[in-house]
């Protein structure tokens, strides 16, 4: 089943959101070339507590840091270490907060330095396919409408979704009912109905949507090696129309 929020469950949500939302883009003004991952969840960790909240990721089901740092070919749950930023890289941030008991989670993929022009149109792709998803997000549509959009928008521009990883609600747990597939036919899947909240995550491959997971056991690559793009909003389905919970700059 899938949980509805409360009045109050929303606004502890939008101030969780809020939190998140700024140290995202805190974390966005510290990405430079020469920075290593691991200083970059280093800031993480210590942004998640100035905030009064817990980094919701770090020992989840054994995860050890407090942000997935995704490089290049990495499609998500890239795990921090000495890896230094290069020019033409690109970096994917994922992050989730815990603020008194309400989750939050979003994503945002950077280009360190110069980046080749198709990489560049990736990442635009992949941002507005997250917003084609959220513009799905409200009453009286089904579950699918968000993945179609998300699907269309992507494969419209010459890219691919990853179908093995998918976005999920979220709000009591970091993982809620429903999951929601980045791919699939309209007008399919449960109703959604105001007080859902989902974190809506497209993951867009410059070339095959296939992916596999390297020997740490976490980070998902694409199998042909070529470049990934994420990016997530929690987003809340309200009366008035979705709600971004996690804006940042």
């Amino acid at each position: 089943m899938i949980p509805l929020k409360s009045k109050q469950d929303l606004e502890m949500l939008r101030e969780s959101g809020r939190k998140l939302g700024k140290i995202l883009q805190l974390l966005c003004e510290f990405v430079k070339i020469g920075v290593t991952t691991a200083q970059i969840d280093c800031l993480a960790e210590e942004l998640v507590i100035e905030e009064g909240a817990l980094p919701a990721f770090k020992g989840y089901r054994g995860f050890p840091a407090s942000i997935c740092t995704s490089l290049n070919e990495e499609i998500v749950h890239g795990i921090p270490g000495p890896r230094i930023l290069e020019e033409n890289d690109i970096l994917s941030l994922d992050i989730g907060v815990n603020y008194k008991g309400f989750f939050t989670d979003a994503a945002v993929t950077l280009p360190i330095g110069k980046i080749n022009p198709k990489t560049e149109k990736l990442i635009c792709v992949a941002r507005q396919a997250l917003y084609e998803g959220i513009k799905q997000a409200k009453a009286q549509n089904q579950l699918y409408d968000i993945s179609h959009s998300i699907q269309r928008h992507a494969e419209e521009n010459g890219f691919s979704v990853v179908r093995q990883f998918v976005g999920h609600g979220i709000g009591a747990k970091l993982h809620e009912e429903p999951e929601i597939p980045n791919f699939g036919q309209p007008h399919q899947g449960p109703l959604l109905k105001n007080g859902m909240v989902l974190a809506i995550e497209p993951m867009v491959n410059m070339g095959s949507w296939e992916a596999e997971i390297k020997e740490n056991g976490w980070t998902a690559v694409t199998k042909d090696g070529l470049p990934s793009a994420h990016f997530e909003h929690t987003v809340a389905i309200t009366e008035e129309g979705p709600q971004i919970l996690t804006a940042y700059a």
